[in-house]
């Protein structure tokens, strides 16, 4: 008889979540010992099978599976009935993670998903298991845990996989350092005893970050005390909005307001735009307003979350490099030119 779900893990699950860290935890950071992953780039996902059905549910709480009927239809070939599963959905183009194809999955009609499955497949990344057999393993160590979803996943072919995972510093530093040219974003750093507790940041993040160059052709707030940086890139011949900075600590918005000048003339952006089109800041409003300057150089912190039209998160505004030509700037590797 098959195995069905354990109470308290039937869908929607909680995860597990990290806080944000600025360098790699050391090794004795965490109960039991340090464990470094990968922090793929993708959409976080639980992967549940019961029975006959297999099913992927977003962080949020969202019923993924008829996004991903390839994951789906891999689950319910190759998971036990009674299996839950913690990790990250993605898709691959070449030797790099794309993140705009496995954004296209959500906003593709459910005809043509089938067909976009097969020549664009999905993978699920699995990190972690919180049931198996129908028994709730959750207040295991990770250790124990991870040792189940090794065993578990000894068999997958195809588009289910293993997430890597290493105890040692120097691999997780050699990652750290080389996995971001694949789209990798960083490191997850877990405790080798610690339990699985939904809902808590009981995991560390650290994101590879680089520094580059934007014209800030606008800022949010008044010109001469600006809140935050409006960050452009020339795309496809035009200076294009590609994302916005954090808020400015009050010293930084002097400063910088100091080296700023109302705009003259034509301007390539607008007075008002959708507050989505700066990846989510202010998602409760409709419009944003746009204080347009006369464009200049600013040199911002980014993470690899780079779309090839914008950043998905936000920027860090590092210092305005007054002496550099809004012409020279170029976008990362990967942009439209």
């Amino acid at each position: 008889m098959s195995s069905g779900l354990p109470h308290g893990l039937r869908p929607p699950v909680k995860v597990a979540l990290a806080r944000a860290v600025e360098k790699i935890p050391r090794l004795n950071a965490l109960p039991g010992g340090s464990v470094y992953e990968p922090k793929w780039d993708g959409y976080r996902a639980v992967l549940s099978r019961e029975g006959e059905e297999a099913s992927i549910w977003s962080r949020q709480g969202k019923d993924l599976s008829r996004y991903f009927p390839d994951l789906v239809a891999a689950a319910a070939e190759q998971v036990p009935s009674g299996c839950v599963l913690d990790g990250e959905t993605v898709v691959w183009s070449g030797e790099r993670l794309d993140f705009s194809a496995l954004q296209q999955r959500l906003s593709t009609a459910t005809k043509a998903l089938t067909q976009l499955a097969r020549q664009v497949p999905a993978h699920f990344v699995a990190f972690d298991l919180l049931a198996v057999a129908g028994h709730d393993i959750r207040d295991q160590p990770l250790h124990v845990r991870r040792q189940l979803l090794e065993e578990l996943a000894k068999d997958w072919t195809e588009v289910l996989e293993l997430s890597p995972v290493t105890a040692d510093p120097e691999t997780a530093a050699r990652w750290f350092e080389e996995l971001p040219a694949t789209g990798i974003e960083g490191l997850v750093v877990k405790g080798r005893a610690q339990p699985y507790e939904g809902g808590q940041r009981q995991w560390l993040k650290v994101k590879h970050r680089e520094t580059i160059e934007v014209v800030c052709a606008a800022v949010i707030g008044p010109i001469d005390r600006p809140e935050a940086v409006v960050a452009g890139l020339p795309i496809e011949g035009e200076l294009r909005i590609v994302g916005r900075s954090a808020m400015l600590k009050p010293s930084a918005g002097k400063q910088l307001g100091a080296q700023l000048r109302p705009s003259a003339g034509e301007h390539p952006w607008p007075k008002r735009i959708k507050s989505t089109t700066l990846d989510r800041f202010n998602p409760g409003q409709d419009e944003t307003v746009l204080t347009l300057i006369e464009p200049i150089v600013v040199e911002v912190s980014a993470d690899t979350a780079w779309s090839g039209q914008s950043f998905r998160h936000t920027l860090r505004f590092l210092r305005s490099r007054p002496e550099l030509n809004v012409a020279d700037v170029r976008p990362p590797s990967g942009a439209g030119q």
